[in-house]
């Protein structure tokens, strides 16, 4: 049997994830809480949970600080988070503190299942959201052995580029607050895909996150 905790403010979502899991096979909801804080006080050593679904938009202690928290004093236990948030930080935030999994709150009832049982009998469940070079930038330092040497190359007006990047504003929105034309930021989007060898965006934040070019 697969022991699950539930950890979302939104006392009516979790009662109807509670029923849909303890209606899968091989699955049971052992313990509810409605943040972080919550859950640390309700967890129980003697009866620890395999799987912990988590949300990250709760008060007192939000997904990021709990995650944290996880990670340093439950290690084994294995966090999927439920969100509604899709922006590409928030992913890698909480890909970084140990989370296995990462699905969208409007994901369709199997699709639940299918991370449930991934992270179960695998230990990740790897979607859209999280690609499997993704969940590797984010476990194993020595994708970036040659970070120094790289960041040796980078020119200052590349490295604030970088900062931009790990924020919602969109290139245009980018430019406009480095005063550059959307080409010149093109430019710098080009040139940092081939000195990192990333072809994404998500990409580039994880580099930047990585080297301390922003703190999360």
């Amino acid at each position: 049997m697969t022991l699950v905790a539930l950890v979302d403010d939104h006392e009516l979502l979790r009662t109807g994830l509670a029923a849909i899991i303890n209606s899968f096979e091989g699955y049971k909801v052992i313990l509810e809480a409605n943040n972080g804080k919550h859950f640390i006080e309700k967890f129980d050593p003697k009866n620890s949970p395999d799987i912990i679904l988590l949300d990250i938009t709760m008060p007192v202690m939000d997904g990021y600080e709990t995650s944290g928290w996880l990670k340093a004093n439950m290690p084994k236990a294995k966090i999927l988070v439920l969100s509604m948030l899709e922006n590409d930080t928030a992913i890698i935030r909480m890909l970084k503190n140990g989370a296995r999994g990462y699905i969208l709150k409007d994901s369709k009832p199997m699709v639940f299942k299918e991370a449930l049982d991934n992270i179960r009998d695998s230990g990740y469940f790897i979607n859209d959201l999280v690609s499997n070079k993704l969940m590797q930038y984010i476990n194993h330092e020595d994708v970036f052995d040659n970070d120094k040497h790289t960041m040796s190359n980078l020119t200052d007006n590349e490295l604030i580029f970088l900062k931009w990047i790990c924020t919602e504003k969109t290139y245009k929105e980018i430019a406009d607050e480095m005063f550059l034309s959307p080409r010149t930021i093109d430019t710098y989007r080009d040139n940092l895909f081939r000195k990192l060898d990333v072809k994404t965006r998500v990409g580039l934040a994880i580099f930047a996150i990585k080297n301390g070019i922003v703190k999360i």
